[in-house]
């Protein structure tokens, strides 16, 4: 007869039996011994060979609870898996997962990761793992991370001001603790309880700063009079007159400029939009490169780092350059893109030619099958006429308007 939780409260060893077994159902039965310990076993075979499985103590596991892990064992008995080695698999693995540190498995996230990504991103994406996620998180087992550590994380690294920093740390950890769980190192991540809007302060997005075109005369003529590196000063005159995105000037090489055919061609894994794009080359962005060309050492970069000449300057030199000139939370390095548009805009240029040397996703609306050279002589027209535009701007001359130009 299938056991009751009487009989099971009541079952007893005799002191001269090394053991007593009170069958229940279906090879489960419930093992007492002389000292009073009551152990659930299941009797199963598999692959001609009687074995058995332990399914915990009574009475924390009671009588329900110990049929409901024999019809699971069962399940995978009748699907040819033996439930005692994917026991023992599942113990190894949590072995191994205790082993392995967080910091382990985020670098082979990394690793694996960032194949698909330019060398730029995915080595910023490791600085700030080292330093901002590793010192708090990375010596822990990655089965030992929770939500709450997670959340412990963030709340340091936004209490320094790092808001967007904060941000983009939780949702790494929450890409590289999906990783562990495919590859058998935890169960669950942890990182799915956790939203950034549920633990870090809530920031309006605004847009960037950026001055009124009135404004750009005199920012032009600072500009000129900088007296810090000449190598930020013709970083804000390229700038200027490209309006490319900072990263896209920064980290050209000198590969990407044929100077005699007056184009700058930034290869797909450098935009935004992974895909190439010219830039029409004005007689003055031409004269920028080649004063800087005598400038330049050995390194590949048209903006070499200062320490090392590897690696392109900094993202902030723009910025700090700007700042130091007086517009502090007024104008970035990105306004020069806005005052473009508008001011192109303004004086008639087609929408569809601006949008594209803006390298926008508007782009693949022009052209179903976008060319990375789609419009280039009219956009070599207005590039000239924006970087003349700059000049008369900067020596106080009349603007040229549209038809003259």
């Amino acid at each position: 007869m299938p056991l009751t939780d009487a009989a099971c409260r009541n079952a007893k060893c005799q002191a001269d039996k090394p053991r007593a077994r009170f069958t229940d159902s279906l090879g489960l039965y419930l093992e007492v011994l002389p000292a009073g310990g009551k152990y659930w076993r299941l009797k199963y075979r598999i692959d001609g060979k009687e074995k058995r499985l332990g399914l915990g103590v009574y009475p924390a596991v009671s009588l329900g609870q110990a049929r409901k892990e024999r019809d699971k064992a069962r399940a995978m008995i009748e699907q040819r898996q033996d439930p005692s080695a994917a026991r023992q698999e599942a113990k190894a693995a949590r072995a191994a997962a205790s082993a392995s540190t967080f910091e382990a498995v985020a670098r082979a996230w990394h690793a694996q990761w960032k194949a698909a990504r330019t060398d730029h991103h995915a080595d910023y994406v490791l600085r700030r793992l080292e330093a901002d996620v590793f010192p708090s998180l990375g010596h822990r087992p990655v089965a030992d991370i929770t939500a709450p550590k997670l959340v412990a994380m963030a709340k340091k690294i936004e209490a320094r001001g790092a808001l967007d920093i904060a941000k983009r740390a939780l949702q790494t950890c929450g890409q590289i603790l999906r990783y562990a769980v495919a590859h058998g190192f935890i169960e669950r991540n942890p990182g799915a309880d956790v939203k950034p809007a549920d633990v870090l302060t809530s920031r309006k997005k605004t847009n960037y700063a950026r001055l009124e075109a009135k404004e750009l005369p005199e920012l032009l003529r600072k500009m000129a009079a900088y007296d810090g590196s000449p190598y930020t000063r013709f970083a804000l005159q390229l700038i200027a007159l490209t309006f490319v995105r900072t990263s896209e000037l920064i980290e050209a090489t000198w590969d990407e400029f044929d100077l005699e055919a007056a184009e700058w061609r930034i290869p797909a894994e450098r935009m935004k939009m992974r895909t190439p794009h010219i830039v029409p080359l004005s007689t003055q962005a031409v004269d920028a490169l080649q004063c800087l060309q005598e400038l330049r050492g050995l390194s590949p970069m048209v903006f070499p780092g200062e320490r090392d000449h590897e690696r392109p300057m900094s993202n902030n030199t723009i910025l700090k350059a700007l700042e130091r000139m007086g517009y502090k939370g007024r104008m970035t390095g990105h306004g020069f893109r806005g005052i473009a548009s508008t001011v192109l805009h303004e004086h008639g240029f087609d929408h569809a030619h601006i949008e594209l040397q803006l390298a926008h996703q508007e782009r693949n609306q022009v052209s179903a099958s976008y060319n990375w050279a789609t419009y280039l002589p009219e956009r070599r027209k207005m590039m000239q006429w924006w970087a003349d535009h700059l000049d008369a701007l900067r020596k106080g001359a009349k603007v040229l308007p549209l038809k003259a130009a």
